[in-house]
């Protein structure tokens, strides 16, 4: 027997959540299934709208400016620039007082634990005293087992691209950590619960020894930026106690992946779903579907080796791009692997890169091709199916990467598609 539900959402990254969410908001029942773990965990948790053009010019103060700007086969001129507003608007108020940014239009400008600078229009409070914009000086602290984020050096980028403060690292000893393979999980972990730890003074909680390593490296900076693993259940308590005794600011750097603020993120985004009603079913692959006419009647479920049908009233496609394995390639063609969606590319192979490895890539723009209600076009630029629509990274005619749009566009085309999916399945 067929499992039933008016929409069905199939990816769980935040375009996927997103639908999920937007199509509840209409009063159906929602269902949200996803192969894997979402990529959310190697992503920064930076909400970025646009930083910088199609054309590589940037990075841009106000993206709602030149959003109109954009090509017409961008997803954001698919569905407007007030969509992208609204859905800014819904991520707020699902975030709550865990994201900063929504006082403004103009870009943040985020330091990254590289040393450059993001453009993003939504960011963790965590990350809020560390701004560039800001012209406090800065000490960045980064930890002898962490060599992802090196301090010194990424302070001397911040200097060098012309930050408006001046910035100093420094690399020292995690109390209580001694391998260089922990995960920053045990970080956050040993601060989120008090964990004692043995240091040069004695016995001390993590908190407090971290302070105390830290404190005699102060030379009158008013800030101290860290690593973002500042504790996970009580991060806003250990930013403020770690505050309190260094008498400083206290911010995160985002880190590569894996990444604690993109947990969070997923975190909020599911605790979002549940209060939601929405039935959620992770680690099970779409591997097929059935149609009625021009609209899929259902799909069929891998479970545990057997395929279940899930039936729904509307579809929305929201598995990834190339990344996530939503488009994939063979060296013949690209495709949508589930629904065989059509996605437009050049017939050599040779002609999907180019050679300059900073240059444009085609293959960064792959993707399926919407029409202007999300639904995936075929090469005769019909509807696929009349109850499918996509959203986020599976869409195409956008290099999210070098424009670093990638969260924005999933933010805005999740909530359209899934918004007008549940406004259908309701009627």
């Amino acid at each position: 027997m067929a499992i039933t539900d008016d929409v069905l959402v199939i990816g769980g990254g935040i375009a996927g959540a997103t639908a999920a969410l937007a199509a509840a908001e209409e009063g159906v029942d929602v269902r949200l299934v996803a192969h894997k773990q979402s990529t959310l965990r190697n992503a920064s948790g930076l909400i970025d709208v646009l930083g910088y053009t199609h054309e590589g010019e940037g990075p841009i103060v106000d993206p709602f400016e030149r959003l109109e700007e954009l090509p017409e086969s961008h997803p954001y001129r698919r569905v407007g620039t007030e969509a992208v507003r609204e859905a800014l608007s819904f991520f707020d108020e699902i975030a709550g007082d865990a994201y900063a940014g929504d006082h403004t239009d103009s870009n943040a400008l985020v330091p990254t634990h590289g040393g450059t600078v993001k453009p993003t229009a939504r960011y963790p409070v965590s990350t809020a005293a560390g701004l560039a914009s800001d012209p406090q000086e800065t000490l960045l602290v980064g930890f002898e087992t962490l060599t992802d984020f090196d301090a010194p050096l990424a302070a001397s980028h911040l200097e060098a691209a012309g930050a408006p403060f001046s910035a100093r690292g420094v690399t020292l000893q995690f109390p209580g950590i001694v391998r260089d393979d922990a995960k920053l999980t045990r970080y956050a972990h040993l601060l989120d619960h008090e964990e004692r730890v043995e240091t040069a003074a004695g016995d001390r909680s993590a908190r407090e020894a971290l302070a105390s390593i830290v404190k005699p490296h102060l030379e009158g900076e008013s800030r101290v930026g860290f690593p973002a693993l500042l504790g996970d259940e009580h991060a806003a308590e250990v930013r403020a106690e770690l505050a309190e005794s260094l008498g400083a600011d206290v911010f995160e750097v985002p880190m590569g992946p894996p990444s604690l603020p993109g947990i969070r993120l997923e975190d909020l985004l599911y605790e979002a779903l549940e209060d939601a009603g929405v039935r959620v079913t992770s680690g099970v692959p779409v591997v097929g579907y059935e149609t009625d006419g021009d609209a899929i009647d259902h799909v069929l479920v891998d479970r545990h080796g057997q395929e279940i049908p899930h039936e729904a009233g509307q579809y929305v496609l929201a598995t990834g791009g190339l990344v996530g394995k939503g488009v994939r390639s063979e060296r013949e063609r690209v495709f949508e692997p589930i629904f065989d969606c059509y996605v437009p590319h050049a017939d050599d192979r040779y002609d999907w890169f180019v050679d300059d490895v900073f240059g444009e890539q085609p293959y960064a723009r792959f993707g399926v091709v919407p029409d202007r209600e999300l639904r995936p076009l075929d090469a005769d630029e019909e509807p696929e199916f009349a109850n499918l629509r996509a959203a986020g990274a599976v869409l195409g005619g956008y290099d999210y990467a070098a424009e670093k749009s990638g969260a924005g566009v999933s933010l805005a085309t999740g909530y359209v598609a899934g918004g007008r999916a549940g406004a259908e399945a309701g009627r």
